[in-house]
């Protein structure tokens, strides 16, 4: 798929086949993951790549917007080594992170698959909620969990192009 194609007909997906996301697709969408730009090429992110039913079904009690998981044969949550940044205490570890997930996510819509990106981070709770689930190591903190899987639902091109919040040179 073209890359703009990708990005104009992505959506959040929420309804899934229980079909299971192939290896060779989760590779792809984690080879995008790792090709986002880092401050100071730190990437310092982790990816856990969650398939295990019961632990798919207890995401809701973390975070209770989640609930599409337990539909979804596969999430990939993503995490960072805080100790890897170049430029601790900016949190630039977050943009890191978010642009990691912006390519997995552009990458399974190209692959046909959908996503849908369940805000972890800035929410304390479902930090350590998340963190607990998958046990994480110390030093390592939750960004996002992205439920991904074949489509039930249809995408749908729209256009959010909106010329008036572009602003040249000055406000």
């Amino acid at each position: 798929m073209d890359l703009f194609e990708a990005l104009h007909t992505r959506r959040s997906i929420r309804a899934f086949t229980p079909e299971p996301v192939s290896e060779a697709d989760c590779d792809t969408v984690l080879r995008a993951a790792m090709a986002a730009p880092s401050a100071g090429n730190a990437q310092p992110w982790h990816f856990v790549v969650i398939t295990d039913r019961p632990t798919l079904d207890a995401i809701p009690a973390i975070h209770a917007h989640a609930a599409m998981v337990t539909g979804a044969p596969m999430a990939i949550a993503v995490a960072a080594e805080l100790s890897l940044e170049k430029y601790p205490g900016f949190g630039y570890w977050t943009l890191d992170c978010s642009a990691a997930v912006e390519n997995l996510m552009l990458a399974a819509r190209g692959l046909g698959l959908g996503t849908v990106w369940c805000g972890i981070y800035p929410r304390p709770e479902r930090m350590e909620g998340l963190g607990k689930l998958l046990k994480f190591p110390e030093g390592v903190t939750a960004h996002a969990l992205v439920v991904i899987g074949h489509p039930a639902q249809e995408f749908r091109r729209v256009d959010r192009f909106k010329p008036e919040r572009i602003h040249r040179n000055v406000w």
